[in-house]
């Protein structure tokens, strides 16, 4: 069972520091479950670390994290080579795809010399659920604001644009973040462009925005429109999610 139509969750949070394990999955990450529709067996995620180097470290506790979930992880690495022998077949298998944050330029140029941009729209079609935090949100919208070319902000826009939205992550904790989006809207860089504080997501049914959703009361998402030479920001009122048990 997979979405009936074409789902992204786009985050800036998923995770925490669980109980007994360094990471645990939060309440968005079960959304992204929930939103595939799993029923009568184990969820099928996939883990995408491309925009940390595929960290070793990392991919064991995210897979001690899927454990403790209940879910079957698949982690997938593009450094040295790719660990799966069929890529596309594999992510079609999943129920969820989970892209986890750090370098968003890095990680779209690896993609596409690997084909995952097309084989992510693919899955996409085919009602696998895309989602991921930061990087991991900003790849599924024509781009963003991103610190991967050093500490001050720059502006990103070749992502894979599966959402013809500007993205804008972390919009709480970066003070940067905030007035760089406000500038790349006012200016045409990006088009609209859809913000989310830490530990919120916005769902998407094929290319609209139908929900925000958080894990952290009191957070908030942002919609930033350019109306002549400046942007205007409205502010939406996120649906608290139930927190998940360890």
């Amino acid at each position: 069972m997979t979405a009936t139509e074409p789902t992204i969750l786009a985050t800036s949070g998923g995770h925490r520091v669980g109980d007994r394990t360094r990471v645990t999955f939060d309440a968005l990450v079960h959304h992204a479950v929930d939103l595939a529709g799993v029923q009568g067996r184990r969820p099928r995620v996939m883990y995408v670390g491309t925009a940390i180097g595929d960290a070793e470290h990392f991919s064991s506790r995210m897979g001690e994290a899927a454990r403790v979930a209940g879910f079957d992880l698949t982690p997938l690495h593009l450094f040295p080579m790719p660990n799966l022998k069929d890529i596309e077949g594999s992510v079609l298998e999943q129920d969820v795809v989970w892209v986890m944050g750090g370098s968003a330029a890095n990680l779209l140029a690896v993609w596409r010399v690997h084909g995952l941009d097309a084989i992510f729209r693919r899955a996409w079609e085919a009602g696998v659920v895309l989602s991921g935090v930061s990087a991991g949100s900003i790849c599924w919208f024509r781009g963003g604001t991103t610190d991967s070319f050093g500490p001050e902000l720059r502006p990103l826009t070749n992502g894979l644009g599966f959402l013809p939205y500007g993205n804008g992550v972390h919009y709480d904790s970066d003070q940067g973040r905030r007035p760089l989006v406000h500038r790349l809207v006012a200016d045409g860089t990006l088009p609209v462009t859809h913000c989310t504080d830490d530990g919120v997501g916005l769902v998407y049914r094929g290319t609209e925005l139908v929900e925000a959703v958080t894990e952290i009361p009191g957070k908030g998402a942002y919609v930033v429109r350019r109306e002549g030479d400046s942007a205007v920001e409205e502010r939406l009122a996120p649906r608290l999610l139930p927190s998940p048990q360890d």
